[in-house]
C-alpha cells in the first residue's frame, strides 16, 4: 500500500510524524507492506515552489492508495488573495482526489469527561458520526466574486451530488445504530429543500434505517445539550464544517478528531484541527487526531480491522492511563509531549495487534 504523506504547515509535520510512526509499527507486527512518499502542500509548498499544491505533489497523490495530511495554513500568507493562500491547496487536493464524503466521528472517551465543558451526564455515552458532503455548496459553487463594495458566493447542489453522499451515510448507519439525522435549512434555502427531497427518496432503499430531518440551528443546539440522540448526522459542506468543529466539545478538544474523505479515486485522511501556528515546533500538539485518522486509513483503505482496532484501543488505553497533551489536561496536571504520546500509542497498538494476531493464528 502506497501512502503519500503531506505534513503541511504549523503542527502538521509534528502530528503526522507520530501517525506515520504508529503505521510503521503496526505494519511490522501485522506484516503489512506500506510505502511512504512525503510531499509538500500548503504554505510549505508555496515557500518551496510558489504553489500550494505543486505538480509533483499532485502526481504522487493520484498514484497512491491513500493520502495522509497534517494541516495547512500560516499567518504569513494572510494578506494573499483567497485563491493564493495555503488553504486553497487543500481544496484543490480534495477536488483532485474526488472524495465527496467526509467522515468525522466524535466519541466521548470516558477518561476525558473532565476535559469537556459539558456536564458528565451529557458527555458520557456520546458516539456519533458526521457525514459531510465535501465537493459542493458554498465552497465550490459558481459564480463567486469580490470587489471593493460587495462579495458573493453561490450555494449550489445537484441531485446526484446529494444522492451519492446520502448513500454513504445510510450505509454507515447500517453498521451502527441505524439512525440518520439529515441536517439542512429547508425553511429558507432552495438547496436545502432539494437536499431534503433527495435524502427522503434515498431512505426508501434503506428500510432498516430510521430517518429524521432537522434544521441546522436545532442540530447545533442538540449537539451540546443531548448529543446521545444522534447516531449519523448527514449534512452539506458548510453546515458539516461548522457542526463537526462544534462536535470537538464532545471529545474535549479538536486535537482528538480524525477524519476520512472517501468516494473518489484516492482516499484522504486528516485530523480535523488546523495548523495551530502558535504552538508549532514546541512538541506539545495533540497527535491523537492524526493517529485516529491513520486508524481510519487502516480500516477503510487497507480494509484491515485488526490493525485499525489495535490503534483505536491503544488511544483509549493511553487516555485511560492518564496521559494528556496540553489541550486536554486539567489545570496543574502533568503534560505529555507530542512525541511521547505517539510512543505510548505505538507500544499499546503493538500489544493489541500481537494479541489479536496470535488469537487468529490459533
Amino acid at each position: 500500500m502506497r501512502i503519500t504523506i503531506l505534513p503541511g504547515d504549523g503542527v502538521g509535520p509534528e502530528v503526522t510524524r507520530e501517525a506515520v510512526k504508529v503505521l510503521t509499527e503496526i505494519a511490522i507486527i501485522l506484516d503489512l507492506e506500506i510505502e511512504f512518499d512525503e510531499q509538500l502542500i500548503g504554505g510549505a509548498a508555496i515557500r518551496a515552489t510558489g504553489s500550494p499544491l505543486p505538480e509533483e505533489t499532485r502526481a504522487a497523490c493520484v498514484a497512491s492508495d491513500a493520502v495522509l495530511l497534517g494541516a495547512v495554513g500560516s499567518p504569513e500568507f494572510d494578506e494573499l488573495l483567497p485563491e493564493q493562500r495555503p488553504e486553497i491547496g487543500l481544496l484543490q487536493l480534495r477536488q483532485l482526489l474526488g472524495g465527496f464524503a467526509n467522515l468525522r466521528p466524535a466519541k466521548a472517551f470516558p477518561a476525558l469527561k473532565g476535559s469537556s465543558p459539558l456536564r458528565d451526564e451529557v458527555f458520557e455515552g456520546t458516539d456519533l458520526l458526521i457525514v459531510r458532503e465535501l465537493l459542493g455548496g458554498l465552497y465550490f459553487g459558481q459564480p463567486r466574486g469580490i470587489d471593493e463594495t460587495e462579495a458573493f458566493n453561490t450555494m449550489r447542489y445537484s441531485v446526484s451530488e446529494i444522492e451519492r453522499v446520502a448513500r454513504i451515510a445510510f450505509e454507515s448507519a447500517r453498521g451502527r445504530k441505524g439512525k440518520i439525522t439529515s441536517v439542512d435549512k429547508a425553511n429558507v434555502l432552495e438547496t436545502s429543500r432539494l437536499w431534503r427531497q433527495v435524502v427522503t427518496r434515498v431512505a426508501r432503499d434503506y428500510p432498516g434505517v430510521e430517518l429524521e430531518h432537522m434544521f441546522v440551528d436545532a442540530c447545533a443546539m442538540h449537539l451540546v445539550t443531548n448529543p446521545k440522540r444522534f447516531d449519523v448526522i448527514l449534512t452539506e459542506n458548510l453546515f458539516g464544517d461548522i457542526l463537526s468543529d462544534e462536535a470537538a466539545v464532545l471529545t474535549g478538544s479538536l486535537g482528538m478528531l480524525g477524519s476520512a474523505t472517501i468516494g473518489g479515486q484516492v482516499d484522504l485522511y486528516e485530523p480535523v484541527h488546523g495548523s495551530a501556528p502558535d504552538i508549532a515546533g514546541k512538541n506539545i500538539a495533540n497527535p491523537l487526531g492524526a493517529i485516529a485518522s491513520a486508524a481510519m486509513l487502516l480500516r477503510h483503505t487497507a480494509e484491515n480491522a485488526t490493525a485499525a482496532d489495535a490503534v483505536e484501543k491503544a488511544i483509549e488505553r493511553v487516555l485511560g492511563d492518564g496521559y494528556r497533551t496540553a489541550d486536554i489536561a486539567s489545570p496543574g496536571a502533568e503534560i505529555t509531549s507530542t512525541s511521547e504520546i505517539g510512543d505510548l500509542v505505538c507500544v499499546h497498538a503493538v500489544e493489541f495487534a500481537n494479541t489479536r494476531y496470535a488469537f487468529h493464528a490459533v
